[in-house]
């Protein structure tokens, strides 16, 4: 091989790895959140998450990013270790599908319909479509599917340089006494296990191994290890994954790696075992596509229909790797690298803000029980919480923000985007908790007390900042647009109960019925209840609007108010009854 031969390889290799990037990105775009919605009400059984890993693996042609998904999703509590397991076995039957593709362009024949079998007669079709769609459309779908469409092309394109400049190597002795060392199963596992690694991705590594069959070179006998040594290597991408997550999540990685590694020792024993007592003549002919292929089929399904029975012992195992310990930082979920898969990022920064969520109901909560029952503990927690919210808003901002550079589609974005403007409110709701704190604070510190009428009257005003801060938070863990409605409604009452609370207080302290001191404590705690009331209403205002693309929360709040419709009517006049004074 000349160096334009060298050239002409590193070119098509190039080509194939971008090809398939490109490919997988776009299939992940188009299909990844339905499949994501998909995989999240898995069931239990082992062979429904089988048959999804397999499935979700053949549409998006990486088991990589199928396994990061279920990584993420153990991370976020969506789905269970023993429910990812049975994905992870899937994902790897599923992942063999990519090697069939490949296999198709070493179709031969003259008749019409077997040529047009061979990708490299279709390609340039497709290729000319996905560029259309790709330049001259502005929708993102068909933006996302001209990507698809480009990407495959690119793949076979590559795929047909890269064989065609590597089958001279056949010719060369020194690439023949290479390859003679793969024979060794032990190297041949270690060759395939470091090159998948680097590359990460075991369907790119196996389209490379079809591609040097071309020099006539590769033994069926030195095919079989190098690929079991793929299917190790490949595990690197969700090892990868896990760091920083949290147990559950690192044990799904660590579960993706004993499959495979057990798979792989199993079957590597057994192989070696039978060719010292049987000759298989066979094993030293040339390997080609097909038999390259099915190699990688029949290797994948041995392993799942073997381990598949033992999901239980693989979950022990893992367990016994990592042994539970004290709760784990929720911040350290925002993994960067996770940006690589923009819908998985997005729902890690969505769990961090619902933990950020729920520390603001608690931190109300905790500030409320305070106003009448002060103490230290209690006080400093509120404040601890709010530290802790603070330092969620300033790593999730971050980590959105970030990730907003990358290439999201319009869902993500969107999610993305309400995440970042939420994150403000929850803070600024816990802010406010210790404004409540510090007010309690001064009533222990100066012993003073509220009148009987004043704490009626306080008692339901804080009772209905509760509910719509309840209501509110509930309707951003579950994306309720039917809850999130009836935040507004309430918002109005309390904002009434706020106007009305203060007359009443004035008419109190001018009969002497208060002291002026605790006028003024009276006065901030209502302030505060109200201006509560009012990031609630934010909260349910943006969950809203986003559902429609739009942002404009003020604008929406300004025509619930002045336009009412049955519905907040409805509500406003219950909530009207039940917090009546």
């Amino acid at each position: 091989m000349d160096l334009f031969g060298i050239l002409e390889m590193i070119g098509g290799l190039s080509l194939f790895l971008f090809g398939m990037s490109v490919m997988g990105t776009g299939l992940e775009k188009t299909a990844g959140n339905k499949l994501k919605s998909l995989l999240e009400r898995l069931t239990s059984s082992k062979l429904n998450g089988f048959l999804l890993g397999l499935g979700v693996t053949a549409v998006i042609q990486s088991s990589s990013a199928t396994t990061v998904m279920a990584v993420g999703f153990v991370n976020s509590g969506l789905m269970t270790l023993k429910q990812a397991i049975h994905v992870i076995m899937g994902a790897n039957v599923g992942t063999t599908v990519t090697a069939w593709i490949l296999s198709l362009t070493q179709i031969k024949g003259s008749n019409v319909f077997v040529m047009m079998l061979k990708p490299s007669s279709f390609t340039p079709i497709l290729a000319l479509i996905g560029v259309v769609y790709y330049l001259f459309i502005k929708s993102e779908k068909k933006k996302d599917i001209g990507m698809i469409m480009l990407g495959f092309a690119t793949l076979i394109y590559g795929m047909e340089i890269m064989s065609a400049a590597i089958e001279p190597l056949g010719q060369v002795e020194g690439f023949r006494k290479i390859l003679l060392m793969f024979t060794n199963p032990v190297l041949g596992v270690l060759a395939g296990a470091v090159f998948t690694g680097i590359i990460q991705s075991s369907s790119a590594s196996v389209g490379i191994l079809q591609a040097l069959s071309a020099t006539g070179q590769v033994t069926i006998g030195a095919s079989i290890p190098i690929i079991m040594g793929q299917n190790i290597g490949t595990t690197v991408t969700s090892l990868i994954s896990s760091v920083g997550t949290n147990k559950n999540a690192r044990r799904t990685a660590l579960v993706h790696l004993y499959f495979n590694v057990i798979g792989t020792i199993v079957f590597l024993f057994v192989f070696s075992m039978l060719r010292l007592i049987i000759d298989f003549p066979f094993l030293d002919q040339t390997a080609n596509r097909f038999i390259i292929a099915l190699i990688h089929s029949v290797f994948n399904i041995l392993c799942t229909a073997m381990l598949l029975p033992l999901s239980g012992l693989l979950e022990k195992l893992a367990y016994k790797t990592i042994r539970e310990s004290d709760e784990e930082d929720k911040v350290s979920l925002l993994d960067s690298r996770l940006y690589s898969t923009p819908a998985i990022a997005v729902e890690r920064g969505r769990m961090v803000a619902l933990e950020m969520a729920k520390l603001s109901i608690t931190s109300i909560k905790q500030a409320l029980e305070a106003v009448y029952n002060y103490n230290e503990g209690r006080a400093q927690a509120v404040k601890d919480m709010e530290k802790q919210t603070d330092k969620y808003e300033d790593a999730i901002g971050t980590y959105l923000v970030n990730l907003s550079t990358y290439n999201l589609s319009v869902q993500d974005n969107t999610e993305a985007a309400k995440l970042l403007y939420l994150i403000g409110e929850f803070e600024r709701i816990t802010d406010y908790s210790v404004s409540i704190v510090a007010s309690a604070q001064e009533i222990e510190d100066k012993k003073l007390s509220f009148s009987e009428s004043a704490k009626y009257e306080l008692d339901v005003l804080i009772s209905a900042v509760e509910e719509s801060v309840e209501i509110a938070i509930a309707a951003f863990n579950d994306n309720d647009l039917s809850l999130a409605a009836k935040v507004e409604p309430l918002e109005e009452v309390i904002d009434r109960l706020k106007s009305e609370l203060k007359k009443r207080h004035i008419t109190r302290m001018q009969r002497n019925e208060c002291t002026i001191e605790m006028g003024f404590v009276f006065s901030d705690l209502i302030t505060v209840l109200e201006r509560v009331s009012d990031h609630c209403s934010n909260i349910a205002s943006a969950i809203i609007e986003m559902s429609h693309d739009r942002m404009d929360m003020h604008s929406y709040q300004h025509r619930i108010k002045h336009e009412p419709n049955d519905g907040f009517s409805r509500q406003f006049e219950k909530y009207t009854k039940k917090y009546s004074l």
